[in-house]
């Protein structure tokens, strides 16, 4: 294969050539960059490793700060279905209004709700202090 234009030789001579031609301030301030973007890399390439090992650490301890909440919950939601469960199993006559009071929030303050339930409140109040005749 031949060329007219210079080939890897000719291109690595001309570029010791300039490299010899730079005054030696230049050449002095190249090598001193070089370095000192070697060892700004080391150093990044050091702190993204710490950081990624802090993050791998602080999600582990989340998802075990998750596991122990959900376990806590379930734990929570199967002693009250138990509870509700074991109340449900006693019937008795004449305690019907004692079992939805107790099924119902009462306190409008504690309510979570969006929805206005103050007049379904009042007629559950109403029924229950005087029950329907049949």
């Amino acid at each position: 294969k031949e060329s007219n234009g210079p080939t890897d030789c000719y291109a690595a001579i001309s570029q010791a050539d300039r490299l010899q031609s730079e005054p030696e301030s230049i050449r002095k301030w190249r090598e001193e960059q070089k370095e000192r973007l070697e060892q700004l890399d080391a150093n990044s390439r050091k702190q993204e490793a710490e950081w990624k090992e802090k993050a791998i650490k602080e999600l582990e301890e989340w998802y075990a700060r998750q596991d122990e909440k959900l376990e806590k919950t379930k734990a929570s939601n199967r002693a009250a279905e138990e509870a509700f469960v074991n109340d449900a199993e006693e019937v008795f006559p004449g305690t019907e209004w004692e079992r939805v009071a107790q099924l119902c929030d009462f306190n409008p303050k504690s309510s979570k709700q969006a929805k206005d339930v103050s007049r379904m409140r009042s007629v559950l109040i109403s029924l229950k202090q005087a029950p329907l005749v049949r």
